[in-house]
C-alpha cells in the first residue's frame, strides 16, 4: 500500500509540540505523528506525520507558516518489506573476537569468531552503528587484558547483543534489562535464538530498579549504551552500583557531549580508562577505584 510523510523543522519545542497536535486535526488524518529534537541540545526540532492518504498540501503549507516551521516535505514512500531490505543491506560486523551477523550470512561465520546472531528488529543493536561496535570492541579489549566478567549487567539493553557477548565469553550469567517491553521481547528472542538460555536474564526496568539488579549487584561490568541525559542521570547509581575495581562501559554519546559525561562520571568516583571515538560516537571505558 502506497503511503506518505511530511516532514519539517523549526526552532523552539513548544512550537515543534503545538505544530504536531495541529496535525493530528487534520483531514486526512495522519496514521501518527512526531516531534524529535534533530540531535540533543542543538534546539532544532523535527516534526512529522505519515499518511495513508495523500496530505493536503495547502493544509500543509498554512499548517507551516502558522507555527514558523519550514515548509513541509511531502514525499510518497512505496509498498516496501523494510525488514527483508534492511537484512538484505545488512552486513556482517566484526568487533575483536565477535562476529555479529543475520541469518542470511551464517556461511559467512569465521572458524575463530563468537559468532552473535542478530536479526533486523525492533530494537537498537546490530553491532552496526559505532555505539555498539564501540562497547564490543570495548569489551574485547578488558577481556584481551586479563579481564574475566564475574557478575555483568546491560542496562538499556536493547537486543542485548552486549549482554549475549559478554555470556559467551565468561561461565557467568548476565542480567540484561531495558525500559522498553518490546526491546526486553526481542532481547529474548535473541537469547534463544543464539542458545544462550541461562546465561542471559532479560528483564523490563528503567536504569538499575529492578529486585534482580539490586539483589545481584554490586556488579565488576555495566554496559550503559543508551543517550547522554539517561546516562548523566544513572552517574551516581552506577558508581553504587559497581564494586572496587569494577567497570562501566558507556556510549550513546556523541563526541562533543563526551567530556562532559566523563566530567560527571568522575564527580560519582568512577575515572576514565580509555575513549574511542567511531564515527561521530564516542565509547567510554571507565573505573572505580
Amino acid at each position: 500500500m502506497l503511503t506518505y510523510t511530511a516532514f519539517t523543522t523549526l526552532r523552539e519545542r513548544a512550537s515543534a509540540d503545538a505544530l504536531g497536535e495541529a496535525m493530528e486535526r487534520l483531514n486526512p488524518e495522519p496514521s501518527g505523528v512526531g516531534v524529535f529534537e534533530m540531535e540533543d541540545g542543538s534546539g532544532l526540532w523535527e516534526v512529522g506525520g505519515y499518511f495513508t492518504e495523500r496530505p493536503d498540501e495547502v493544509a500543509m503549507a498554512l499548517l507551516s507558516v502558522a507555527f514558523g516551521a519550514n515548509p513541509f516535505v511531502i514525499s510518497e514512500v512505496p509498498e516496501t518489506d523494510w525488514v527483508a531490505k534492511v537484512r538484505r543491506d545488512l552486513k556482517p560486523v566484526i568487533a575483536g573476537r565477535f562476529f555479529i551477523y543475520g541469518s542470511h550470512d551464517k556461511d559467512k561465520v569465521p572458524k575463530d569468531s563468537i559468532p552473535l546472531l542478530i536479526e533486523a528488529a525492533m530494537a537498537f543493536g546490530t553491532g552496526h552503528h559505532g555505539t555498539t561496535l564501540g562497547c564490543l570492541k570495548a569489551l574485547d579489549r578488558l577481556a584481551k587484558d586479563g579481564f574475566v566478567g564475574e557478575n555483568v549487567a546491560d542496562i538499556g539493553c536493547g537486543t542485548a547483543v552486549l549482554a549475549m557477548a559478554a555470556a559467551s565469553i565468561w561461565p557467568n550469567p548476565v542480567l540484561a534489562s531495558d525500559i522498553d517491553a518490546v526491546a526486553v521481547d526481542v532481547a529474548e528472542a535473541n537469547v534463544k535464538a543464539n542458545s544462550l538460555e541461562g546465561k542471559v536474564t532479560c528483564l523490563e526496568a528503567a536504569g538499575f530498579d529492578h529486585d534482580a539488579l539490586a539483589s545481584a549487584a554490586p556488579f565488576d561490568l555495566v554496559f550503559a549504551n543508551i543517550l547522554k541525559p539517561p546516562l548523566i542521570a544513572l552517574a551516581p547509581s552506577m558508581a553504587a552500583h559497581l564494586i572496587s575495581g569494577g567497570y562501566a562501559i558507556l556510549s550513546g554519546i556523541l563526541r562533543e557531549q563526551a567530556e562532559e559525561v566523563i566530567i560527571c562520571y568522575k564527580d560519582a568516583g568512577l575515572n576514565l580508562i580509555h575513549r574511542e571515538d567511531i564515527a561521530e560516537w564516542s565509547t567510554l571505558t571507565l573505573s572505580k577505584p
